[in-house]
């Protein structure tokens, strides 16, 4: 059921699955994506093993509050404090975080922040959120097509077609292997028709100011922490996921052969969803 919740001052755009009595997972996006990328099968899946799934629309994406292309009127810390935001507003003292790319870093802080909100942790295709840690460099064709984007003419905003079409390339960009066009074009047909006004989503994220900023270290999350990471993820190589088990305390790496910079695709659901619902049993 989709609704418009009043959380920290804005509307956010939320959508839950399964029943409320069940343990509570929250999605968490990444940068520039709304909710659609939890696919329905996805979150159908998990709140089929006894799981309340939450999936809401990041600031600027679908239809959560907007503000004007290049202008958010939020810093990160706002990003991240939209988190215990949206439980209150569901009525729940806390849940499980299931966070990826950016999402994965705001469900980090959000554990260092508000540990009492928080259950365990799922890390998705992410990096670290706090400094202090090496990491393995973007990958050589994943730096080549963002050189290559930040040139691009960009479509007309009221094209529905081309704006669909640019998002199934740039998500080919992020899934060099086993890409699967058509369940994608679905994915982003559904991105742009939610979407009234493509131009904050594109441009806001990357915008907006960090905020106060969170002194923290990965060995701050005390709530239990699987790692998922993909071995092809061209964007955060398999080696940031194996930071992230390494330097948190209590965490498990599990890795998907040839998934890329995505949340677990339904090829590997028979492996993944099984050890998200042991991890938030």
């Amino acid at each position: 059921m989709e609704q418009m919740l009043a959380v920290n001052g804005i509307e956010l755009c939320t959508e839950t699955f399964g029943s409320p009595t069940d343990p509570p997972i929250l999605l968490i996006g990444g940068k520039c994506a709304s909710m659609d990328y939890w696919e329905d099968d996805f979150c159908a899946a998990l709140a089929a093993g006894e799981r309340y799934v939450i999936r809401y629309d990041h600031r600027d994406t679908g239809r959560s509050t907007t503000w004007p292309a290049g202008k958010p009127g939020y810093t990160w810390r706002d990003m991240v404090a939209d988190v215990p935001g949206l439980l209150d507003a569901l009525g729940l003292d806390r849940a499980h975080l299931f966070g990826i790319s950016m999402g994965g870093a705001i469900a980090q802080c959000a554990a260092v922040l508000y540990p009492e909100r928080v259950a365990t942790v799922v890390l998705d295709q992410t990096t670290s959120a706090f400094e202090g840690v090496e990491l393995p460099p973007i990958g050589e064709a994943m730096a080549d097509f963002f050189a290559a984007a930040a040139d691009r003419p960009m479509p007309d905003m009221d094209d529905h077609d081309a704006l669909v079409s640019m998002l199934v390339e740039d998500q080919r960009a992020f899934i060099p292997r086993r890409f699967d066009e058509q369940r994608m074009r679905a994915v982003c047909e559904k991105v742009v028709k939610r979407t009234p006004d493509m131009r904050p989503t594109f441009e806001n994220h990357d915008a907006a100011p960090e905020g106060e900023r969170i002194e923290a270290s990965l060995a701050d999350i005390a709530a239990p922490t699987l790692v998922i990471h993909g071995t092809a993820d061209p964007l955060m190589p398999v080696g940031h996921g194996e930071v992230l088990a390494r330097e948190i305390p209590d965490s498990t790496l599990l890795t998907l052969e040839d998934v890329g910079h995505e949340p677990p695709p339904p090829y590997t659901w028979d492996t993944a969803i099984p050890a998200i619902l042991a991890h938030t049993a």
